[in-house]
Formats: structure tokens, C-alpha cells, sequence
């Protein structure tokens, strides 16, 4: 049974991790565009954020924006992105850990919630469950890469399964979109 369960967090930490690295490399994508569009836009959010000890336990958050591609984008969720999912033109994509949801009020939680932040089709924040079970998320920056000012990103995930499993995985990510 302890097996079982191991092989369900390894799994389930595995998807949110590529989920992340996929939002990661995403962030600061823009389409060709001319000179004065550009000249127009250098007012926007920060392509990524790391919010440092702001959720459960004192994980870190990390969010992330690009603009539309020309293919089919989704966002962490599975919604297909499209322009009314957008502000200011541009997708956002929040990873966090909170509280768990839906728990009566003296049941000890077996670890906090990792939430998919996204834009609904209105252009709102919406939170949506991704897993249970995240002790801390962890987002560090490594530093700029070369020439083209890309970063690296580690990322941490600490998954419990609230009795007897704690399991840590960790991952790097390098951004391909950045100015």
C-alpha cells in the first residue's frame, strides 16, 4: 500500500512539474510584430514573478505571462488559451500552494494544495485544485544564461502523503523567450 501511494505522488509531481517547466519555458513569448506595437507594450507585467514565501508553509508562488502563439496554447489546467482569456493581450499562468480546501474544520491535512492560477474568459483569476499533498514548493532563480538573458529556474516540490511518505523532487528549467 505505502508503494501504491509513493508511486501516486511520484506520478502526481511529475505532471505538475512539467506543467511548470511548460509555463517556464512559455514565459516572455511574443509574436513578430512591428516597431510600434512593441514601443506600446513595454509597459506590461513582468514575463515571471516568483512570489517568495507567500503560501502554505511558506511556499513560494510562481506566476508567468506570454502572449498567444499561432498554434493551440493551453493553460495549465487543459483550457485551450484564446484572446478573452488574456489581459492585455498576454496568458497568465500561476502556480502556488495553498491551504487544503474542503476540509472539516479539525481534520489534520495532509499537506496544502497546489493551485493552477489562470485566466477564465472573462480575463479574471481563477484558482483550480491541481493536487493534494504539497508540503512546500520551493522557486529559485539560478541566473541569467548567456547572452540572451534567459534564466534558470529550480524548482522544489515537497510531497507528503500526511502519515508516512514525505518525498522531495526537484527540477531546472531555462526560460527561451526572454529579451
Amino acid at each position: 500500500m505505502e508503494y501504491e501511494k509513493s508511486q501516486a505522488l511520484t506520478s502526481e509531481a511529475e505532471r505538475a512539474l512539467e506543467l511548470m517547466g511548460r509555463a517556464i519555458r512559455m514565459a516572455g513569448y511574443k509574436k513578430v510584430q512591428s516597431e510600434k506595437e512593441v514601443l506600446n507594450k513595454k509597459n506590461a507585467s513582468p514575463s515571471i514573478e516568483i512570489l517568495k514565501r507567500t503560501g502554505y508553509q511558506g511556499s513560494d508562488a510562481l506566476i508567468t505571462r506570454h502572449e498567444l502563439s499561432n498554434g493551440v496554447d493551453y493553460d495549465c489546467i487543459g483550457n485551450a488559451l484564446t484572446m478573452d482569456r488574456t489581459k492585455q493581450g498576454r496568458v497568465q499562468q500561476g502556480f502556488l500552494v495553498d491551504r487544503q480546501a474542503a476540509l472539516p474544520k479539525g481534520v489534520k491535512a495532509n499537506g496544502g494544495s497546489l493551485m493552477c492560477q489562470s485566466l477564465d474568459r472573462q480575463g479574471r483569476i481563477q484558482n483550480t485544485t491541481l493536487m493534494n499533498g504539497v508540503n512546500l514548493l520551493k522557486v529559485e532563480e539560478l541566473g541569467a544564461q548567456g547572452d540572451q538573458g534567459q534564466k534558470s529556474l529550480r524548482i522544489r516540490l515537497e510531497m507528503t502523503d500526511g502519515v508516512s511518505i514525505e518525498k522531495e523532487f526537484e527540477r531546472i528549467f531555462t526560460t527561451r523567450n526572454l529579451p
